[in-house]
């Protein structure tokens, strides 16, 4: 019978092996490896199917439990979550993004069976991504389905133009999209919040994802900044840093500093500021006219 391949996330190793330990008589679990940090548990999850998460709230790293489960919250054939904590406070956050159970830590006796069978009922459901297959490198020996066939028809040279011209009508349809709304959609705490663009100051680069920050707080994105910049430099955002997009409409004042850097402060109730990088400067100048 196959078995949910099961990660350890959590940053007390003690945790971890009591959990090994738990679950090492359940016939449908698999543990195959632990983390310690988000970045460590998605990393391991690109290469291996997992199916389960046991994950605390409290990770080491920028990153906690939550955050993490909201950066899989788009995934598909995405692994259950089993939330570990040593309080009740995140519980409902936990839920509201599809956590399959929340154990407070240590759990009371018992209590671990409770989450067995909830796994249980979560692999009836779950279908493991199955690795692609191997073909040879030969197209000729590819394998052909009986039932289907390519019919190959030649296409007069007098038709060719009128086809290449129909073609191009239906790409250009296609691409005459609707225009998007000036919102980003992110997700907090199980919510799609639509954030107008003018409210965003400035983009924070996170390994695969970003931070949208406003002027009283900070979202989660699944976007990398590069998808933002592009989406986003039509609307008056400039990318100053490797790091940072920002919002030049919320900028009030670039300062040099030692060492030929300069910094960006924006508007809002806490100043915030920002490097600018050398090769970036000149650009930015150009754009507001120094």
């Amino acid at each position: 019978m196959p078995k949910l391949k099961t990660l350890l996330i959590h940053p007390d190793p003690e945790v971890r092996s009591a959990l090994r330990d738990a679950l090492e008589d359940v016939k449908f679990i698999h543990v195959l490896g632990e983390a310690v940090t988000a970045s460590e548990a998605l990393e391991m999850l690109e290469g291996i199917p997992y199916g389960v998460f046991f994950v605390a709230i409290d990770l080491s790293g920028d990153t906690n439990g939550i955050e993490m489960a909201q950066m899989l919250a788009g995934k598909k054939n995405k692994p259950a979550l089993v939330f570990i904590s040593e309080s009740e406070a995140q519980a409902y956050s936990a839920f509201e993004l599809g956590a399959t159970d929340y154990l407070l830590w240590p759990p009371a006796p018992g209590r671990m069976a409770r989450t067995v069978d909830r796994l249980q009922t979560f692999k009836s459901r779950f279908r493991e991504i199955p690795s692609p297959t191997q073909f040879p490198a030969d197209t000729d020996q590819l394998p052909i389905d009986s039932d289907e066939q390519t019919v190959q028809l030649p296409l007069p040279e007098e038709e060719q133009d009128s086809f290449l011209a129909a073609l191009k009508s239906a790409w250009d349809q296609t691409a005459k999209r609707r225009p998007e709304i000036d919102k980003l959609a992110v997700t907090q705490d199980g919510r799609t919040i639509l954030i107008p663009y003018d409210q965003i100051i400035f983009v924070e680069a996170f390994e695969d994802y970003s931070y949208v920050h406003t002027a009283n707080q900070k979202f989660l994105s699944s976007h990398r900044l590069k998808n933002l910049e592009d989406r986003l430099e039509p609307h008056r955002f400039f990318r100053v840093h490797r790091k940072y997009l920002v919002n030049l409409d919320m900028v009030t004042e670039i300062a040099s500093m030692p060492g030929s850097n300069f910094m960006l402060r924006t508007a809002g109730r806490t100043r915030i500021e920002l490097p600018i990088s050398r090769r970036r400067i000149g650009d930015l100048k150009k754009i507001i006219g120094l």
